[in-house]
């Protein structure tokens, strides 16, 4: 009825949905909950808690795409484009909800645009339907941002709007300042510790290379990742490394960070040389 996959394996207790569709996913989980509590498990009575399952998520995803719209104050969207974007509360990439994303987003492209003097609407817009395509791209053809455009073009979306959510991938020149504030709110969302499952032990590597590439160099005392890994902090014993020396080792520090390690944005490095001198009148 769902299109899902159940598997009873030897795991006590334990039952696993599988499938493709996350939105089928969670009907045939409602409906087999209820199924399992009522206990009369017969194709009559799945045919109709399925399809009142369907209609419990339909009514979901309408209110979940009506929600995030009113959280981030983006009026004149299409109720269709609503209705797709609310599918997204369905949908996680590399462990983070894609529809949490996408408010968290807006909230922070809209708080740039508004210090650059951009067009905060727009911005704020092309953030939260950025990644629509994704609510589809198991059942149409294309990339998510291609899809994303049908389906903004297809139900009336301002021009605007599709220029600043299209290049997030780059996929498509920047063609406007909402664009880049789309892309930029985009990493620091996605790239934030902690935001994606896969992350958390590339974000510690991350910094663990990071003081290590520094704590190589000759004359280094210390060196502290800051900062979620955006700057690097290093401390150098005084009487080894002189003042000139410290503005050199700084770039030989910077350029070995850039050829070794992969990593958004980019990484300050902060070099410090301190004389302390320490005397005791007694």
């Amino acid at each position: 009825m769902t299109g899902v996959e159940v598997i009873v394996d030897d795991t006590p207790g334990t039952i696993t949905l599988s499938s493709f569709d996350p939105v089928r996913r969670h009907v045939a989980k409602l409906a087999l909950e209820e199924l399992i509590q009522d206990g009369r498990i017969q194709p009559a009575k799945i045919e109709k808690l399925v399809e009142k399952a369907q209609a419990e998520i339909n009514k979901i995803i309408k209110e979940k795409g009506e929600q995030a719209a009113f959280e981030c104050g983006v009026l004149n969207l299409d109720p269709r484009i609503l209705a797709i974007l609310g599918r997204l509360h369905f949908r996680t990439s590399y462990g983070q909800n894609v529809l949490q994303h996408s408010i968290e987003m807006a909230h922070i492209a809209g708080m740039i645009a508004e210090e650059l003097g951009a067009n905060v609407q727009i911005a704020k817009a092309g953030a939260l339907v950025h990644d629509i395509g994704k609510a589809l791209d198991h059942e149409v053809q294309g990339t998510h941002v291609e899809i994303g455009r049908r389906i903004l073009q297809k139900f009336g979306a301002s021009e605007d709007v599709i220029k600043a959510m299209q290049a997030h991938h780059e996929e498509y020149p920047y063609e406007t300042i909402e664009s880049k504030i789309v892309q930029t709110a985009d990493a620091i969302s996605g790239a934030r510790p902690g935001a994606r499952r896969d992350s958390v032990e590339n974000y510690l590597k991350r910094l663990k290379d990071l003081e290590a590439i520094a704590s190589q160099f000759s004359g280094v005392e210390k060196a502290y990742a800051l900062q979620a890994g955006r700057e690097i902090r290093i401390f150098v014993k005084p009487e080894q490394v002189s003042d000139l020396d410290a503005r050199t080792m700084a770039r030989e520090i910077a350029g070995k960070i850039e050829k070794d390690l992969k990593y958004p944005g980019e990484i300050k490095v902060t070099l410090i040389r301190e004389n302390r001198v320490i005397e005791f009148a007694r």
